[in-house]
């Protein structure tokens, strides 16, 4: 009798630790800014359609310097980084002039298993990178971050930047200044949803835009290009802990089935859509899904 109850408690044990495990919720997050509010929805929109998994988010936790530790620590299980950030800002290493997407991939992957028990799933398909902007009133005829130096040394030039630029290590503001040598007049602190509005406003001069911002475009705005490569690549991919792997064994495949499939042309529109529309991000999301095939409406 005492070996047949034994018997039922543990069977009781094990279905109970199986009910615990599928209700477990995974732990998306992303940065506070629109982009990064897009993204964590189309994943886990995409999880709940491919999966029995039950998905939380964690909106706006916060820029790099807290997203990585909550990784670490098991606060959040899952978000999208850019490739070039977990190298430069991050790792701390540095990137070589031309160094390939498929290079600095194998870095931050390698890196973030060794130091944070974290891992690298296959890029979505597009990048953001930074790009200097300008009005086009400002009539600067620059082509090349360079350009804009020289013509910072010659009149009043005002820089704006979101804050996480000003502190960020490797790819932050003192080292690109090390590599651009520009003449400020003044460097504003802003708010990276608040930037574009300050630059078509003309209170600051030049921002360093995010290349897959719809404003861009629709505030028809000049961009320039990194001539000395001080950029590495920022290709955006799905960064998960190890552990929420074994928890999640479908996970890893089923966000692996979203490689390529977002390029930057539609990141730009679904940025375009919230910022400038008025769009929520959960529905932007759920359009491209059902717009790409991906989920059914």
């Amino acid at each position: 009798m005492k070996k047949k109850l034994l018997a039922i408690g543990i069977v009781a044990t094990v279905l109970l630790g199986a009910c615990s495990s599928s209700n477990e919720a995974l732990v998306i997050s992303g940065k506070p800014w629109t982009e990064q509010y897009i993204l964590p929805q189309v994943l886990g929109q995409y999880i709940e359609a491919k999966t029995d998994y039950n998905v939380k988010y964690k909106e706006g936790l916060g820029e790099v310097a807290i997203m990585t530790p909550a990784l670490k620590k098991g606060d959040i299980d899952l978000y999208v980084e850019y490739t070039g950030t977990g190298l430069k800002d991050v790792l701390k290493e540095n990137s070589e002039v031309g160094e390939s997407s498929e290079s600095v991939l194998d870095r931050v992957k390698k890196g973030y298993e060794e130091k944070f028990e974290a891992t690298w799933l296959s890029p979505l398909g597009f990048e953001n990178t930074y790009t200097l902007a300008y009005t086009k009133d400002k009539n600067y005829d620059a082509k090349t971050y360079s350009d804009l130096v020289e013509i910072s040394r010659t009149g009043n030039m005002v820089f704006g930047a979101p804050h996480a630029f000003y502190e960020r290590q490797g790819d932050g503001f003192d080292d690109f200044i090390n590599s651009y040598p520009f003449t400020f007049t003044k460097t504003e602190s802003l708010d990276p949803n608040v930037m574009y509005e300050a630059l078509k406003s003309g209170d600051v001069d030049v921002i360093p835009a995010f290349t897959t911002d719809g404003r861009i475009e629709r505030f028809d705005l000049q961009t320039t290009i990194d001539d000395l490569g001080f950029f590495p690549k920022y290709d955006a991919a799905p960064v998960v802990r190890l552990e929420a792997l074994k928890k999640f064994p479908k996970l890893k495949d089923v966000l692996n089935e979203l490689a390529g499939k977002i390029s930057e042309e539609d990141m730009l529109k679904m940025n375009a859509r919230v910022d400038i529309d008025g769009d929520k991000p959960e529905d932007v999301a759920h359009d491209f899904l059902v717009e790409k095939g991906l989920i059914k409406k």
